[in-house]
């Protein structure tokens, strides 16, 4: 039967006489003590009752209660009427439902007693508390399912690993509900675990990582201090052992062999060792060495791997030696002080490397070659000689050749056999002091494996070129120069090197009467006049040779020719003219020749203008060949006068007196095609007939090849009975255009074919 705690109620003291404890649900029996002058405000119910009825709080009695149903019991408050019921009659207070103190561990409530008739307050309002009390039904839980921690391997016994807690709900102020107990499920003999705290320690001494790495600890906390019946809860922690540096690197094999070709090239890699550290990281980084070093080879660490890399430091010979054999130290790089003592982290291994041979190319005994030769050496002479041989043991025979793109011109040629080298040509330094050529070697039995050498040629210079003018001068000498006076300072180049550098000898003839020369032996010189006195009129120009000669042997010589003008100069030396002076005329053309020169140039001009004016007048030839090419003009005629009487659109006196018209004025219709126009003949003057005139006129216009057909406006002021077209004007016109007939219009020439072709095809029912 489910145990009851006592629910004890405080009522006032001057009315309430009783108070009821419920001391078990189970036995029926209701105590009743009757009690004046103190009374208990709080009752106690235990949480989580599991029973199918309402679980029975306690009992409210009033002494003004005669038990004859007069008095009602009221309840108001923290879960009245939901929570808790109160039975009106007997004052008895139930739970409705199950409580958990976790949620609300205390009510506070209010007590009202009520005459039943009359409602009447029989009793003041009073105040008091429910209080859950609490039992253990809340098992201890961890935060998280799984913890992760890790321990340096080879800890004492005792480190601390991690520290675990678990939390229980229930009431920690009342009994033991609350109080937990931490021990070990899984995870011994290597761990414990403090009961009180939950620290987690190391228990076994020694453990090495690389045996053991991670392990699963399973740590229970429960409560009741551990006691049967206590609810309990778990949690794992993976523990890893973290490394330290306690094994040395060892070589599984204590002898490697390696094996290189001999063309292996300087820096190349021919191998790889590697030894053995069963720690990670930090702890198992290694360092290789060749104990006492070696002249051939060296080791490095590939810091990826952790392997050692040989490397080649010299090339390697298989003819000269194929065996190699040296010792290699290894050792970590970080040593840890706890774990040297009694261990020697670090281990040897020997290496062989055994030189395999290849087929290489010959090898030249120098590179590069350098030769000196002559300039002027001939063609076909010894220039020197180039060497290779097969390093193998074979030692097979070799071929020389000339790289013809490193020799253009084809100045050398080599012996295929000895490697002599001849020219093919004379050299001359002063167009190239070197030639580099590339002499090539190939074996004969195999003519993929070949050699380049180059080799410089230097030529030396031999005295071969004579020296000459440093330069073009200008030199003149005034009329009124004096004797001795200096003209002009020479020096001279030579493209020739002697070793001790040049000196040059200036001299010219000694019976030259006009100039001498100063030699100031520092390779220039002074030309000076030997007189004074010089006319422009006697020789304006002196061409004076001037010898030189240089030092070197064989002594080159040449002359050079110095151009001296007689220039007229002022006081002071400063040229002025330079020009031969006119000469008088007995000397030569007389004065007639010159007027009868003359006069021939002006009788040419005369005529090349005369001739020049007759190809102008000269007619072109007509535009319109054939009378049937006639051009469509639209000639609009929209000037209407008013007969005779109107003189503002044309001057009628021209037309009175066509004598007075200018002939050359200029047409104003088309564009004048040439300075002089056609000149046109003028009526004669006893053409009075001002309509012969117009004829004329027309006639002259219609025949003028200069005139293209330019669209123009033309105003006819004469009208006459006389005229085929009879009178122009609007003022005799018909009533209308159907009146009149057309069809002479055919008659008038190709000049109005257009205009007939206008008016005649027209539609006679058509108004203007």
């Amino acid at each position: 039967a489910p145990f009851c705690l006592f629910a004890c109620l405080l009522f006032w003291p001057s009315r309430l006489n009783d108070i009821f404890l419920n001391a078990s649900e189970s036995d029926g029996k209701i105590l009743q003590r009757s009690k004046r002058g103190w009374m208990w405000n709080q009752f106690f119910l235990l949480e989580e009752y599991t029973g199918n009825d309402h679980q029975y709080v306690g009992k409210l009695h009033s002494n003004m209660d005669k038990g004859d149903g007069n008095v009602k019991y009221i309840l108001t408050g923290d879960g009245a009427g939901t929570l808790f019921l109160i039975d009106e009659k007997s004052g008895d207070i139930h739970a409705t439902k199950r409580l958990d103190r976790e949620e609300k561990a205390m009510y506070t409530l209010h007590a009202k007693v009520l005459d039943r008739n009359t409602n009447a307050e029989l009793e003041p309002d009073t105040e008091f508390n429910i209080k859950i009390h609490d039992i253990n039904d809340n098992a201890p839980k961890f935060a998280k399912e799984i913890y992760f921690a890790s321990v340096p391997e080879m800890s004492e016994v005792g480190t601390s690993v991690a520290t675990v807690t678990a939390t229980d709900a229930d009431d920690q102020t009342y009994g033991n509900s609350a109080k937990l107990v931490y021990s070990i499920l899984q995870g011994q003999p290597y761990f414990s675990v403090d009961s009180e705290n939950g620290t987690i320690k190391t228990a076994l001494p020694g453990m090495d990582r690389e045996v053991k790495e991670n392990y699963q600890v399973v740590i229970q906390a429960k409560d009741m201090a551990g006691q049967m019946g206590g609810l309990s809860g778990t949690t794992t922690v993976s523990i890893t052992l973290s490394d330290v540096n306690d094994s040395p690197p060892r070589f599984a094999n204590h002898s490697f062999r390696v094996t290189a070709v001999e063309s292996t090239v300087i820096g190349a890699a021919i191998g790889r060792i590697k030894a053995d550290d069963p720690d990670v990281g930090r702890n198992a980084e290694m360092e290789y060495t060749i104990v006492g070093g070696h002249d051939i080879f060296n080791i490095i660490t590939d810091q990826i791997t952790q392997e050692g890399v040989i490397i080649i430091k010299k090339p390697l010979d298989y003819e000269t030696k194929r065996d190699y054999e040296f010792r290699v130290e290894v050792k970590n790089t970080y040593l840890d002080a706890r774990f040297i003592h009694g261990l020697q982290f670090k281990d040897y291994a020997t290496v062989k490397v055994t030189v395999e041979d290849v087929d290489e190319p010959p090898v030249f005994t120098r590179n590069p070659y350098i030769i000196e030769v002559h300039e002027d050496t001939a063609a076909g002479s010894f220039v020197g000689v180039v060497s290779a041989r097969d390093p193998d043991a074979d030692n097979k025979p070799v071929k020389y050749s000339i790289d013809r793109h490193t020799d253009l011109e084809r100045l050398f040629n080599i012996d295929s056999v000895n490697g002599t080298i001849t020219t093919l040509k004379a050299l001359d330094r002063e167009t190239s002091k070197w030639h580099n050529i590339s002499v090539v070697a190939t074996e004969i039995n195999n003519p993929r494996q070949t050699t380049r050498v180059p080799v410089f040629i230097k030529v030396l210079d031999v005295n071969d070129n004579a020296p000459e003018f440093a330069m073009s001068y200008d030199t003149f000498v005034c009329e009124n120069v004096k004797a001795g006076q200096l003209i002009q300072t020479i020096s001279a180049v030579d493209t020739d090197e002697p070793l001790v550098g040049h000196k040059f000898v200036f001299s010219i003839s000694p019976t030259n009467p006009n100039f001498t020369i100063d030699d100031r032996e520092d390779n220039t010189a002074n030309i000076l006049t030997r007189r004074g006195g010089f006319s422009r009129r006697e020789m304006s120009m002196y061409l004076l040779p001037v010898v030189i000669s240089d030092n070197d042997y064989p002594i080159q010589s040449s002359t050079s020719t110095l151009i001296v003008r007689v220039c007229a100069c002022d006081s002071r030396g400063n040229m002025q003219s330079c020009n031969p002076e006119v000469l008088p005329f007995s000397d030569g053309l007389t004065t007639g020749a010159l007027v009868a020169i003359l006069l021939c140039v002006i009788i040419l001009l005369m005529i090349v203008v005369l001739f020049a004016a007759l190809r102008r007048q000269r007619k072109k030839e007509p535009l319109i060949i054939s009378k049937e090419d006639v051009r469509d003009n639209v000639v609009s005629y929209n000037d209407e006068g008013g007969g005779e009487e109107d003189t503002q659109a044309f001057d009628i006196g021209t037309l009175r007196n066509p004598e007075v018209m200018d002939a050359n004025k200029l047409r104003r219709d088309i564009i004048p095609e040439m300075l002089f126009p056609f000149r046109r003949t003028s009526p004669i003057k006893d053409n009075t007939d001002v309509r012969d005139f117009i004829n004329g006129r027309l006639q002259e216009n219609d025949s003028d090849p200069t005139a293209p057909p330019y669209d123009s406006l033309a105003t006819y002021a004469y009208e006459g009975t006389g005229s085929l077209a009879e009178s122009l004007s609007s003022l005799e016109s018909a009533a209308t255009e159907g009146d009149q007939e057309y069809d002479y219009l055919t008659n008038w020439g190709p000049q109005f074919k257009k205009l007939a072709e206008m008016y005649i095809g027209k539609s006679p029912d058509r108004e203007t």
